[in-house]
Formats: structure tokens, C-alpha cells, sequence
């Protein structure tokens, strides 16, 4: 049968902390919003932010790159922006209420703390930290603050993510051992990097505190992949299945990590473009497999558990009970019926004016971030490593 919630999704555990107001809204009041960082993933951001209902404008816009800048300005809500290459400029303006950055990684942590310090409200695209050592940096500086700060970790906010939640901690899949994530992309035939003209590039703007180097097309268009600006797919990709295991099973931290890694296809990259990994939490285990240049079956979740298993992916979810057989299974299913960052902007928006903690608060974000780390310390340590590390 066909699942089909008729209520609003559940609170995250924990509850929501009241936060003092940096200033008062009213009801038709426009948030005004600074952009950091215009590449693919923050065009995203912002048709999912047009989409939200929530009233507000793009104040300022900051890209090393102009023709990034430029497209952003395109946008009804972006005619009167102001365009900058120092993201500062924006952090200076304190008419801005909020800034989203969607930057590569290497830069998140560095500015989203600069933010939090004058005063703005931070959506801060995954992973928040590019290191282990950055969490605690980042958390205190939230913790310190009155700033609201969300964590792109979308699924937070996916309405059927947040049902499905609710069912495994409700013990509907009876004990859940292992949880399966897979996510399968193809950078081969699906993306090709387009030239950059790098006349109107700031390149060294751009490496900020990355060791100097000289420009590269694939450096610069697929950052992920090198160990100096991103963490390959362990914290593009499984950050995000990880945030969801983690939130369902009520654990934050893995004891062991083993990961095994292969450079077969891009050569050119730091990172390994095919993993097989695995993650030990008391009393259950995540396993995660990947590759680059295959996109059958995309990306998704599986939690088997005694009684049932539950498969999730982008699209929705599925519950297969272990004692019902033929085509009575699945028992329950759902079907999305939205991009979850819409919601989850609209979260951040809304946040903003009642200064109620977002649905994926800085203490989830770093948390799903620390077991990508770990599973490439395994990678880079032989293929395993206790955590803490002994």
C-alpha cells in the first residue's frame, strides 16, 4: 500500500533552543541574503530559496570568478546586488541578515566562523569542515554566538526522511545491524568541465590557505577530488547517507573505520574514484560502496533490520517486512513530492526570524562530516584505523 503522511514531519530529538532575535521581522519583511561562493551547487541553493515562500532578496554577491558573479545577478531577486571577489565586503554589511555558502570546501570553516563573528546567520553547505581539527573550532564558534546556523545536510528537512526516522527509532524494522549506503556517479559522460577563462579568474583568491599551485581546469572544476580542497566521495557523497544512519540510529561517532580505495579511471585526481568502506557503531555497522564513472542506480540508504528492511533513496522510501511475501511487499511506501532543499532553505528562513534551532544544527553536520574524515584516515593509514585513533 501507498503511504501518504497527513501530518507535519516530526521534530528532530533533542528539541528546539529559543534564540534572542539579532532584530525583529515582520510578517512581510524580506530576509536580505549575501551569496558566498556561485558555482553549481549554489544555483541549487537559490532555486530551492525561490521556491521557499519566504520573502528576501540577494544583497551581495561573492565569486573569484565573474562570470559566476554575473549569473547570479541574472535573478530577479539579484538586479541591485552588489558584486564582490572578498567574501569580508559582504561580512562588512550590516544590513545583510544571512549568507549562504556553498564555497569549496577548504573555505567553510574560515568563513562561516568570520560570519557567525559579525553577525550573520549561516546556511553552510556539506560537509561543514574540510578536517577533524575544524569541528571543535566551529561548534564553539556557533555555540558562542546567538547566530542561527544550518548544515546542508537537506535530508534533515525531506519530509520522507524525516518519516522514515521515525518508523526505525519507532522499531518498526525490529534491531537494525547494518545499514547499506551506495552512490554511484559517472564524472565521465555526465559532466565535463567547461573552459574557464582565467583572465577574469582570481586563482589566488580562490586557493585562500591551500598550498600554492598552479591553475588547473580539473582542479578547478572538480575540487572534490583533491585531498587540498575537498575529501573525495567519503565527504561529497557518503557525508550525506552517514548524517541519515547516524540520525536514525542515534549514534554520532564510529569505533572503527575501514576503507579500500582505487584511482582506476581519473588518473588525474588525489582522491580514489572507487571505495569500499565500512564503519563499526556499537552495535551496528554502515557499509559504503561508490564509483565515479558508473550512474546506474544513482545513490541510497538500506537498514535491515530483524523484522523488516527499509530502502530509501532521493525519490522515497520503501518498507519490505521479512514475513510477507510475493507482491504484498512493500508494506508501506512513499514517494517525494519535493527537492528537499527547498524545505530545508525554508527551514534556515524561517529560523531566521524565530530563532528556533534549525533542523540540521552545527553538532549534526560535524558529526557527519568527522566519519568521512575517519574513513579516509583509514585510506590513508594502510585501510583501517580504531577511532579515536590510539
Amino acid at each position: 500500500m501507498t503511504y501518504i503522511p497527513n501530518r507535519r514531519s516530526f521534530l528532530i530529538a533533542g528539541g528546539l533552543t529559543a534564540l534572542a532575535a539579532t532584530r525583529a521581522f515582520g510578517a512581510n519583511d524580506r530576509l536580505r541574503v549575501g551569496v558566498i561562493g556561485a558555482g553549481g551547487r549554489m544555483r541549487q541553493l537559490l532555486n530551492s530559496a525561490e521556491n521557499a515562500g519566504v520573502p528576501f532578496e540577494i544583497a551581495s554577491v561573492c565569486d573569484v570568478y565573474t562570470p559566476r558573479r554575473d549569473e547570479v545577478k541574472t535573478r530577479p531577486i539579484a538586479t541591485t546586488a552588489t558584486m564582490y571577489v572578498d567574501y569580508s565586503n559582504i561580512l562588512d554589511d550590516k544590513s545583510i541578515d544571512a549568507v549562504i555558502i556553498a564555497t569549496p570546501d577548504h573555505w567553510h570553516v574560515r568563513i562561516a566562523i568570520a560570519a557567525l563573528a559579525a553577525g550573520k546567520d549561516v546556511y553552510l553547505e556539506k560537509p561543514v569542515t574540510h578536517t577533524l581539527e575544524e569541528g571543535e573550532a566551529l561548534q564553539k564558534s556557533v555555540r558562542s554566538t546567538r547566530q542561527i546556523l544550518q548544515c546542508g545536510m537537506q535530508q534533515r528537512s525531506w519530509p520522507h526522511f524525516r518519516n522514515a526516522v521515525d518508523l526505525i527509532q519507532g522499531g518498526a524494522l525490529g534491531q537494525v545491524t547494518q545499514v547499506r549506503t551506495y552512490w554511484w556517479q559517472n564524472y565521465g559522460s555526465n559532466w565535463v568541465p567547461k573552459p574557464v577563462d582565467v583572465a577574469q579568474l582570481d586563482w589566488k583568491q580562490w586557493l585562500g590557505g591551500a598550498p600554492d599551485q598552479p591553475f588547473g581546469l580539473e582542479k578547478y572544476n572538480r575540487w572534490r577530488w583533491f585531498w587540498s580542497f575537498g575529501g573525495g566521495a567519503m565527504t561529497d557523497l557518503f557525508t550525506h547517507w552517514i548524517d541519515v544512519a547516524q540520525w536514525a540510529m542515534k549514534a554520532d561517532m564510529p569505533t572503527m573505520a575501514l576503507m579500500m580505495g582505487d584511482k582506476y579511471v581519473f588518473k588525474e585526481w588525489e582522491c580514489p574514484d572507487t571505495i569500499q568502506a565500512a564503519l563499526r557503531y556499537p552495535g551496528f555497522d554502515v557499509v559504503y560502496e561508490g564509483m565515479m564513472s558508473s550512474s546506474i542506480d544513482d545513490g541510497g540508504l538500506e537498514f535491515r533490520g530483524t523484522e523488516a528492511t527499509l530502502k530509501i533513496t532521493r525519490a522515497g522510501m520503501s518498507i519490505f517486512h521479512e514475513n510477507v511475501k510475493g507482491d504484498r511487499n512493500p508494506v508501506l511506501k512513499e514517494e517525494s513530492f519535493e527537492d528537499g532543499t527547498t524545505p530545508h532553505v525554508r527551514n534556515f528562513f524561517d529560523c531566521i526570524k524565530t530563532r528556533k534551532e534549525p533542523n540540521a544544527p552545527v553538532e549534526t553536520g560535524i558529526a557527519a562530516a568527522r566519519a568521512g574524515h575517519i574513513g579516509n584516515l583509514a585510506y590513508h593509514r594502510g585501510g583501517m584505523t580504531p577511532w579515536p585513533v590510539k
